[in-house]
């Protein structure tokens, strides 16, 4: 299988020797989950994009220091992408900037929320009654954690969305939209070393007590090969169901 990477931002130069850049961290995520996938990287933020929608079985984006709704051209490109992978009915799982992005591209909101940072290790409930019609969710629990780092949230999800998981402060952590698009607002390729840097290098822009919440959180365990996991099974039901 085939993956396209649509990396949107680099990690700061200052922890790209210690913990490497966007492609390294996916590299390291998918080799513990499936070492047989291959992943091909499109910088759209530079404007590279594949040649063709079928270079690859499906597509991911990283996340980014960026907001879906700030007016830059190659964010409206990467929105118009977006909306054509839905049109194309190509998989796509949307990563943080990337799941806000499947909200803003198919007619629903984004905005910066007034529930303020989510940073550190969030934990988020599944639904259940729509957990057990998803045979893609194997061994579901009652739900997941993951690394975060967002101030952007989904305020309204686009139509025909399946709210999967959610929290008191991120009801829409994790949605399907269609058939065969899925947005994670949670960082699978993160690790709580780069976690942890990051917070430090950025805490300037942070409240006190938020970024020692979440420093300390970052000792807790999550789930990030098993939403890998999730990911590889959803794109391959995708793969199963189109080719009946």
């Amino acid at each position: 299988m085939i993956l396209g990477i649509l990396l949107c931002d680099d990690v700061r130069p200052e922890l790209q020797t210690k913990h490497g850049n966007y492609p390294a961290m996916f590299s390291e995520l998918f080799s513990q989950v499936d070492s047989g996938i291959v992943l091909n990287f499109y910088r759209v933020m530079d404007g590279q994009y594949p040649e063709s929608l079928d270079e690859c079985d499906a597509y991911i984006s990283s996340g980014s220091k960026f907001s879906v709704y700030d007016n830059i051209r190659w964010i409206r490109t990467f929105e118009a992408f977006i909306h054509q992978l839905y049109q194309q009915h190509i998989p796509f799982i949307g990563i943080c900037f990337g799941h806000q992005m499947i909200a803003r591209a198919l007619g629903g909101e984004v905005c910066c929320s007034n529930k303020g940072w989510g940073l550190g290790v969030a934990n988020v409930k599944l639904n259940r009654d729509m957990v057990s019609q998803h045979g893609w969710l194997t061994d579901p629990k009652k739900g997941y954690s993951l690394l975060v780092s967002h101030q952007d949230q989904i305020t309204e999800p686009p139509k025909d969305t399946i709210v999967l998981a959610g929290s008191e402060f991120c009801p829409y952590a994790m949605i399907q939209v269609g058939h065969h698009f899925l947005g994670i607002q949670g960082h699978p390729e993160f690790t709580p070393d780069y976690s942890h840097d990051l917070i430090q290098l950025r805490s300037d822009n942070y409240p006190p007590q938020i970024t020692q919440t979440a420093l300390a959180s970052l000792s807790q365990h999550t789930d990030h090969l098993a939403v890998t996991l999730w990911i590889i099974n959803f794109i391959k039901l995708r793969h199963l169901s189109f080719s009946r």
